[in-house]
């Protein structure tokens, strides 16, 4: 039976290994929680390019010693140019782009928000920026073993990446995806890589990097220009917050569908499900997500565009009213609009105590495709989630859209800190759901309650079924009673990409640190 990694020094999980040792070994230099997250996430950008990178966007939530968690949102707005009219006028009229120069419309944001994480730590304390991008610019440089993840998901998405601009002079290979174990290099992102170590990550945004960016987006076609970038800043915000039976559990506040993962765990926190993993548990989930769903697709968006405030569908009557909606026996009929995306969770705890919740994504899978040829960086597709219809998530010049994404955080009854959260798009509520309530509620070993069969209700990764998908692990008896109960039930591969690839830290009250990671990722949970 696998269990957690467990240590006193520190503790690191993420979904690639070279990722998780660059973490490992920054905590082990004496380094923050956030310093180990920064050099991890450099890494990962490298290793791991079809699922994250720093074209793209990021989230964070950081507990520090004594004090309440903090978020950051480094999420990019949309171009100044990116308005509906716009895109009309280039024969989109009924939804925006997904690949290319005209999907590229909204400004990477996760480099702003790697800095402003690093000024929260104490000038005395801080490592040298070259030390912790050091990994990510030798693994760019000497070239990565690809994964066989990254291999199957180029050979899935080939038709709409092969004629980006710049994508297949990098990620494809004598015309094929690259096969597993291909040693890729990235030298343009590793050169990249090291000008910022040098020169200061808010070059991104207002330097030379910034610059050949610009003129390589408007020579392609995007809407993004100069301007937009040196308009960009990452955001300090206050986590939404639910209180439950186990703890205080914190999200990400809008654009993210963060108030949808807390939704879910107060609505199951209602049911009072006694035992995991029978019908009750997963039965309650699901209908718990559909009700947070409901209200999710039809109000969520940039928060400044919201009829009201997230936090405000965390108030117990609204709770307890949905609640009451759900039957204990009987599926709510589904479908809904599903939410896509493609993405890395990470996790961190240092020996003084502060834990890490992080988040980095392009959307779909190698985001717009569109690739700069001098800097290596491939540009989010994030601006697809906007709407070209009324509602708050219009697109509109410098408006976030939404965002899949959501870290969690969870300040357990015990005092445990508790970071958890996963990739998957639609799934990721669901995932982080089905991890919370097995470690959290049914009192499951970390790594078993993220091991253990999960679950998918509707779409995503282009999957073009509203089903409820089960693992081919779940007991037979389990299955026929969900049907029975309504469920449409899709039957998915043992340890399928579907459900996510998850992962979580947690630190005890002792200072015990404990980290787990998933099976159906290519990383790593390290502890010591």
């Amino acid at each position: 039976m696998l269990h957690s990694a467990m240590g006193f020094r520190g503790a690191f999980s993420a979904p690639h290994r070279a990722a998780a040792l660059a973490g490992r070994d920054v905590l082990d230099a004496g380094g923050t929680a956030i310093e180990a997250m920064v050099s991890a996430a450099a890494t990962i950008a490298v290793t791991y390019p079809h699922m994250n990178g720093i074209g793209g966007d990021g989230f964070w939530l950081i507990k520090m010693p004594g004090a309440d968690p903090v978020g950051i949102s480094a999420c990019g707005q949309a171009a100044a140019l990116a308005t509906p009219e716009w895109y009309a006028e280039r024969g989109h009229t009924a939804a925006l782009p997904t690949r290319g120069a005209e999907a590229a419309l909204t400004v990477p944001g996760t480099i702003g928000g790697w800095a402003k994480a690093l000024s929260l730590v104490p000038d005395a304390r801080r490592l040298p920026l070259a030390q912790l991008l050091e990994d990510a610019i030798a693994h760019a440089r000497d070239g990565i073993a690809v994964t066989g993840n990254q291999s199957r998901t180029t050979a899935e998405k080939l038709a709409g990446l092969a004629d980006v601009p710049g994508f297949a002079d990098i990620y494809i290979v004598d015309s094929a995806p690259p096969a597993p174990g291909f040693r890729l290099r990235q030298s343009a992102l590793g050169e990249t890589l090291t000008w910022l170590a040098e020169a200061g990550l808010d070059d991104f945004y207002a330097g030379e990097i910034a610059a050949t960016h610009a003129a390589f987006l408007a020579e392609h076609g995007s809407p993004l220009r100069a301007e937009d970038f040196t308009a960009y800043a990452a955001q300090d915000v206050a986590p939404l917050k639910v209180a439950t039976s186990h703890g205080t559990l914190y999200n990400m506040p809008p654009p993210t569908q963060g108030v949808a993962s807390l939704m879910i765990l107060a609505l199951f926190d209602r049911l009072n499900v006694a035992y995991g993993e029978g019908f009750e548990h997963v039965h309650g989930l699901v209908e718990a997500t559909k009700q947070a769903f409901l209200l999710r697709n039809a109000g969520l968006g940039d928060p400044d565009a919201m009829s009201e405030p997230a936090q405000d569908w965390l108030q117990d009557a609204l709770l307890d009213e949905l609640a009451g909606r759900i039957d204990a026996e009987k599926a709510l009929p589904w479908p809904h609009e599903a939410k896509r995306g493609d993405t890395i969770w990470m996790g961190a705890a240092d020996k003084d105590g502060m834990i890490v919740s992080f988040i980095q994504s392009v959307f779909w899978e190698f985001g717009s495709g569109l690739t700069c040829p001098q800097t290596g960086v491939v540009f989010q597709n994030r601006g697809a989630g906007f709407s070209l219809g009324d509602g708050p998530n219009r697109l509109a010049p410098g408006k976030r859209p939404f965002h899949t994404l959501n870290p969690a955080l969870a300040e357990l009854s015990d005092g445990r800190l508790f970071a958890y959260g996963t990739m998957g798009g639609e799934g990721q509520p669901q995932t982080q759901a089905a991890v919370f309530s097995r470690y959290a509620r049914f009192g499951a070993d970390l790594q078993q309650a993220i091991t253990a069969p999960r679950w998918l209700l509707g779409k995503t990764w282009g999957d073009d079924t509203a089903t409820l998908k089960l693992e081919d692990r779940f007991e037979g008896e389990l299955v026929d009673r969900l049907r029975t109960a309504g469920h449409n039930i899709e039957m998915i591969p043992p340890f399928s990409d579907l459900a996510g690839h998850a992962g979580a830290v947690v630190r005890h009250p002792d200072g015990l640190m404990e980290a787990a990671s998933d099976p159906r990722a290519d990383g790593d949970a390290l502890a010591f």
